[in-house]
């Protein structure tokens, strides 16, 4: 099957489609390393189609991601076993950290001590917010 692209040659992740650099691939949507990844095993989870960012995915490229999310999530329990949640997240914008602008999603393993205080999760994205504490 011939995958969707059209033709941005200067998107990063466009170049990764062409080059055939996913690590797995499902129907309109494909898994990539992280060029930086914040722990081992961070994946990011493209569309094929090149669009800005996730609210402009199709409801099949997002059911695509999930259903791929799920069998990246399972692959990577089996593979290691010191994995014990994950984070899973978008940015959307330049003000929310979005730094290419072809809509990807993180998924982050995380291991027991990665961090010293995990507590609060994804509300580290801003400084000072992480901790907090709920009654």
């Amino acid at each position: 099957m011939e995958r969707p692209y059209d033709g941005h040659t200067n998107c990063l992740f466009c170049r990764w489609i062409r080059a055939g650099k996913a690590v797995e691939t499902l129907d309109t949507v494909a898994a990539f390393d992280d060029g930086f990844p914040v722990t081992a095993g961070h994946l990011l989870i493209v569309p094929l189609r090149h669009t800005a960012d996730w609210l402009f995915m199709t409801r099949r490229e997002i059911s695509d991601s999930e259903t791929l999310i799920r069998a990246l999530v399972e692959k990577i329990r089996l593979r290691d076993p010191s994995v014990t949640g994950f984070n899973i997240g978008t940015n959307i914008g330049a003000s929310a950290g979005q730094t290419v602008f072809h809509a990807h999603i993180h998924l982050i393993p995380r291991r027991d001590g990665d961090t010293a205080s995990p507590e609060g999760g994804v509300r580290g994205v801003v400084d000072g917010k992480r901790g907090y504490h709920p009654s």
